[in-house]
């Protein structure tokens, strides 16, 4: 995902470039865009020129979203899933550490959904329509995030 943000309106990507630059295997990327094609986080383009890319900005794809999409609810223990499939513990009514861990996934969900992929691919790391690495242009000392192609 953080390739495709870098990618970003530059046009699909093929799985076999992506794979070559983060060192995974092809078939491996094969399975994870098929649950982030369900999602609707990922589109497929057929063809010579066709690949992957987000179905949105990365500042509009939120990283819980993601993780749900790739490895389903967000539980550090099975008792305190959101996922309705899940059969009720039974000790659920008197357990001692369920509070708990309602407060971790529910820190760990947080966390989650307050960061965009965006955030894990700054202005700097994207690449331009262009395919180039997109400069940034200096004001007052600071990247303006505008990129020079």
């Amino acid at each position: 995902m953080a390739q495709l943000a870098r990618r970003h309106g530059t046009g699909p990507a093929s799985l076999t470039e992506i794979a070559e630059q983060e060192d995974l295997p092809r078939a491996y990327l094969e399975q994870l865009v098929i649950s982030l094609r369900d999602a609707d986080l990922v589109q497929s383009t057929r063809g010579a020129h066709g690949g992957y890319e987000l179905t949105r900005p990365p500042e509009k794809i939120v990283m819980g979203e993601v993780l749900r999409a790739l490895e389903g609810p967000i539980a550090p223990m099975i008792c305190v899933t959101d996922d309705p499939s899940h059969l009720t513990c039974e000790r659920s009514g008197h357990c001692t550490v369920n509070f708990m861990w309602v407060r971790v996934r529910d820190a760990i969900a947080g966390a989650l959904d307050s960061m965009t992929l965006a955030d894990l691919v700054p202005p700097l790391a994207r690449l331009s329509p262009a395919g180039l690495p997109a400069l940034g242009v200096m004001v007052d000392g600071a990247p303006s995030g505008n990129a020079i192609t």
